[in-house]
């Protein structure tokens, strides 16, 4: 009958032949055509056959549609040799289906353990065999009126003078129109400036503890962050706090707002988060924030390390850590289920604005002046963080891949990160969860992935059990199968078809330890035939030869037993190669991450974590705590080696000790000290005075010789201005007469007084301005004096 589809084929592709062709070009048509009929017609390879796989996990390892045999005498009388192939091929090729070893794909939800009101399921157990995929839908739901929590977080520098008073009578308008959206509203109050050292704030002792004096205002000294009322239902007690505010000031333009932000959000306890409610961190300002790496400046160089830190509500390592960094800063908002309101007055919103896809779950409002929308502005942000539903996916399981669609009310579909917007209360979001396994890197063993939507405070928790291997291993012995009997002890042995009569006391129990000092089965089993058969256990998984493995008593890291790179055995992980630690969570090539060009670790002043240093002391810092200003000079730390080649009565010891420790020093130092003592101090300073009074002389010579050379000129210039005065004043007489005798002018010569005579300097300095002015007087008469 194997002719009946090979006909079925060559009638399709003759009836393919288009009809218009004629002649040659239809039968090279119809040629060409029927040699690509075996290609055509070629069943679909089967992978599971064709692999030679010669044991069960390889032959899994090849696709869902895989099976194995474990039955004893299925190869007897089979033609095909081979216990791999699809479980339909299997079963007509005469396996029981008892035997067939072909782990299903299934999605478990328990209906009887949710807890979750918003997201639904809120735990998924997914069932996973390689190639495989495995879908659930995933409904996530805001409520109407849900509790809020809002914090106020205000930046209380003297430009926000007006703001806070406008504080004063948020409180009851605000909870008024609260009312509409929650029947569950808190507020709280908190207030920061910035760090209080220099140059953030001035420290001379006029204005240390009131930084606005220049403005005439009293103002409470700086700080960090000052935590003043917890979340509180009574709004009269949130007035009333706000009343007692006062102003401070600092100096610079950015603020500590970062750091207060951190400590607003890790400080649970003492700002009263609820767990069951919408957390709101409202942020007042009209300046940026400070930075990681700023605090340098002030000579902080400790980074921070994400803690809470607060002592009577205040905040008591401004002055010894850094500010927070931008993904730190995110990291705590959302670990901790917080939602961020910038208020932001003044040019700065922009800069705020350009942060938002750095800070999931945030959002930026501009204030008006006196914050007179302040209570619109918070309804507005809070309704749009409830109207956008977006998921993310957090500890990614490797050799797993998650396909997120978001179904929006108005049947649009979405990326999960993308989500829906616009979303009403009680409108149901869907999302359709694809979960594909490519492959095993263990075998067995459950691993957990985290569904987490943005702004809630509820995830949903995906339990991911890889089915990597046999229930009977790679041998071919048939496989049992066993009932679900239960015993009146609680356990639940694993028993034959035949029944579960037996004699614990006369089973062989020696192959069924582990260690002679250990018990039967490592006490949770039963040793039937020299065989360990484990109990069920309503925790989780009990399995191994001994049943010494399970999946639940030993410890997590990210949500995974033992870091999904080890086995959990007796309670302790049992790591794979190239792995360590209590939790398998440190690779072995790790460690020389952490080796400085000395060889190191952590530069001597840290310990080795996974790969990157730990500093151990607070005043080193970097990725291998190498930098530490504050710790010993160059001099102190090498002194040691610098003995090494300085000395010469050194025993044998210390000197192979120089030759390993101190190999890498390439300059040696002779028997002159490099450090001047104290003549060499006394002669240096004796030079330099000499040089300097040497100088200085010199240029007092320059300047008196320069001021000679100036009188002298002057000197001169006055006799010579004598001598030619005599010499012009005759001639110029001479003129006078010639011109007054071209005028028709009789010069008539008046003689000199008597004490003019005994004058000399009047006939050797004649005005002739004075003679013209004579000539106005006198009309014709030109009066000139005797010469």
């Amino acid at each position: 009958m194997m002719w009946v589809p090979l006909l079925a084929c060559l009638t399709a592709g003759i009836v393919s032949v288009p009809k218009c062709q004629r002649g040659p070009g239809a039968l090279l048509g119809a040629v060409r055509l029927l040699a690509a009929v075996p290609g055509l017609c070629q069943r679909p390879e089967n992978r599971c056959a064709t692999s030679n796989a010669v044991t069960c996990t390889k032959c899994l390892a090849l696709g869902p549609e895989c099976g194995w045999c474990a039955q004893e005498d299925f190869m007897a009388d089979s033609t095909q040799k081979g216990r791999c192939d699809t479980v339909f091929n299997l079963l007509k090729r005469g396996c029981q289906s008892d035997f067939v070893e072909s782990p299903t794909v299934h999605v478990t939800i328990p209906s009887d353990q949710e807890t979750n009101t918003q997201v639904t399921p809120g735990r998924v157990s997914v069932q996973l065999r390689p190639g495989s995929e495995a879908s659930f839908i995933l409904k996530v739901r805001p409520l109407e009126k849900y509790p809020v929590d809002l914090y106020y977080l205000v930046d209380v520098s003297a430009s926000m003078h007006n703001n806070i008073e406008k504080l004063n009578s948020v409180g009851f308008a605000l909870s008024k129109k609260m009312e509409n959206i929650s029947l569950d509203f808190r507020l709280g109050f908190g207030s920061y400036v910035d760090k209080t050292v220099s140059p953030y704030i001035s420290i001379h002792p006029g204005r240390i503890h009131n930084q606005c004096s220049d403005y005439n205002l009293d103002c409470m000294p700086p700080h960090g962050y000052i935590h003043v009322l917890s979340l509180t239902d009574n709004i009269a007690e949130f007035r009333n706090a706000v009343n007692k505010q006062k102003i401070s000031g600092n100096i610079d333009t950015p603020e500590g707002g970062f750091d207060a932000m951190l400590q607003a959000a890790v400080c649970q306890s003492h700002i009263g988060w609820r767990k069951e409610a919408k957390r709101l961190l409202l942020v007042m300002t009209d300046q940026t924030s400070h930075l990681a790496l700023d605090s340098k400046l002030a000579g902080i160089v400790i980074p921070h390390d994400g803690n809470c830190h607060l002592k009577d509500n205040v905040y008591v390592k401004a002055t010894s850590m850094e500010h927070p960094s931008l993904g730190q800063l995110s990291e705590k908002l959302i670990d901790n289920n917080i939602n961020v309101i910038f208020a932001v007055q003044g040019s700065q919103f922009h800069w705020y604005k350009d942060l938002l896809p750095l800070l999931p779950g945030t959002v930026a409002r501009q204030i008006e002046s006196q914050a007179a929308n302040l209570n619109d502005l918070v309804v507005e942000a809070y309704q749009k963080l409830i109207s956008e539903v977006k998921i993310q996916v957090d500890n990614h399981i490797q050799d797993l891949n998650f396909n997120i669609t978001a179904i929006c009310p108005d049947g649009s579909k979405k990326t999960g990160m993308e989500g829906c917007k616009n979303i009403g209360y009680n409108q149901e979001v869907l999302f359709n969860v694809s979960v594909t396994m490519k492959g095993c890197d263990t075998t067995g063993g459950r691993k957990y992935a985290i569904l987490k939507p943005i702004g809630f405070n509820e995830t949903t928790i995906i339990n991911v059990q890889k089915s990597c291997a046999c229930q009977n291993g790679d041998n071919a012995k048939p496989k049992r199968v066993w009932a679900d009997e239960i015993f009146p002890d609680g356990k639940q042995p694993h028993c034959s078809d035949s029944g579960c009569s037996y004699s614990r006391e006369t089973l062989p129990s020696e192959e069924c330890r582990q260690h002679q000092d250990q018990p039967i089965c490592s006490g949770r089993g039963d040793c039937i035939e020299g065989k360990c058969f484990c109990y069920k256990n309503k925790l989780g998984r009990v399995y191994g030869k001994y049943c010494q493995m399970d999946d639940f008593s030993c410890p997590y890291h990210q949500g995974n037993l033992c870091s999904g790179n080890g086995e959990c055995e007796a309670g302790k992980c049992k790591c794979f190669a190239d792995w360590e630690g209590d939790r398998c969570q440190c690779s072995l090539q790790s460690a020389k991450q952490c080796l400085n060009s000395k060889g190191q670790i952590c530069s001597g002043r840290g310990n080795c974590v996974c790969g990157k240093c730990e500093c151990t002391d607070p005043r080193s810092f970097g990725r291998l705590c190498e930098y530490c200003p504050a710790c010993n000079t160059a001099c102190e730390e090498n002194w040691n080696c610098v003995q090494c080649h300085h000395s010469n009565n050194a025993s044998q010891a210390k000197l192979d000790q120089c030759k390993t420790s101190c190999a890498y020093l390439l300059h040696y130092v002779d028997q002159t000290s490099e450090c001047f003592s104290g003549r060499s101090y006394f002669r240096v300073f004796s030079i330099i005075f000499i040089v300097t009074f040497l100088i200085g002389l010199l240029v007092v010579l320059i300047i008196r010789q320069i001021i000679l050379q100036g009188n002298s000129n002057k000197v001169k210039s006055s006799a010579d201005y004598r001598v030619s005065a005599t010499k012009k004043i005759p001639l110029t007489r001479k003129r006078l007469a010639a011109q007054a005798l071209q005028r028709g002018m009789k010069p008539k010569l008046q003689p000199l007084k008597p004490e003019e005579e005994r004058d000399p300097s009047f006939s050797h300095f004649f005005d002739t301005s004075h003679v013209y002015n004579k000539e106005k007087n006198f009309g014709n008469t030109l009066l000139l004096p005797w010469a």
